[in-house]
């Protein structure tokens, strides 16, 4: 075989090597069971360095716990239960979630909206998940004391009645050691509304427990 035509072969196979393993990388990427994760801020890495939140700290757990899920973050800052409710059919058709992971509501008590209709939204949002074949973890929030004890309890327990009813995992309080810390201030960022990213890890811990058994 001529020196010309070795180097056509060897280019030619290495090409097709190349192709079969990007195919099949690719194909087992599509393969993988995703969690997707629909929050607001404190799920869209609000304020910090891209990986410092608890999504992508979420990513480097599995790989780490050697679980095949691929995470999509669907977060979006500012979102309430509304926007969620709106966008999440188009996710579930083009993520086809084995999971999905409910973290939003706290816009909406900022906002000062109806709790019955963020009530609404997050059951609307965990049924319709369901009916996508999705098990679903509805991710709890809190109020400071300065909204009224009578609303913050209400406001609180919302999460737990979706969660009952709709028969889903359930994160009590996704701020849980970081939020109710004596020294709460040095975890939030200027605003006092945003954690760190020293408080992501421990976000992680805590929507960890209600995730786990449905992988």
């Amino acid at each position: 075989m001529s020196g010309l035509r070795r180097r056509w072969v060897v280019a030619h196979f290495s090409l097709g090597v190349l192709a079969s393993w990007t195919s099949g990388s690719a194909a087992a990427a599509a393969q993988e069971p995703v969690v997707l994760v629909v929050g607001d801020s404190l799920s869209a890495e609000y304020g910090l360095k891209a990986g410092d939140g608890w999504v992508a700290l979420l990513q480097k757990r599995l790989a780490e716990q050697k679980k095949p899920y691929r995470v999509v973050n669907a977060s979006i800052s500012g979102d309430t239960t509304a926007g969620g409710r709106s966008r999440l059919p188009t996710a579930l058709r083009t993520h086809k979630p084995a999971v999905v992971v409910i973290e939003l509501g706290g816009n909406d008590a900022l906002r000062g909206l109806p709790l019955a209709s963020t009530r609404d939204n997050l059951m609307a949002m965990a049924k319709a998940a369901q009916e996508a074949g999705a098990k679903v973890v509805v991710v709890g929030m809190q109020v400071p004391p300065n909204y009224g004890a009578a609303y913050g309890r209400e406001f609180e327990g919302l999460f737990a009645d979706v969660a009952k009813q709709a028969k889903t995992g359930l994160v009590p309080f996704l701020l849980k050691g970081v939020a109710d810390r004596a020294d709460a201030m040095d975890w939030f960022q200027p605003d006092r509304i945003h954690p760190l990213a020293k408080a992501h890890p421990q976000m992680l811990d805590n929507v960890w427990p209600a995730l786990k058994p449905l992988l």
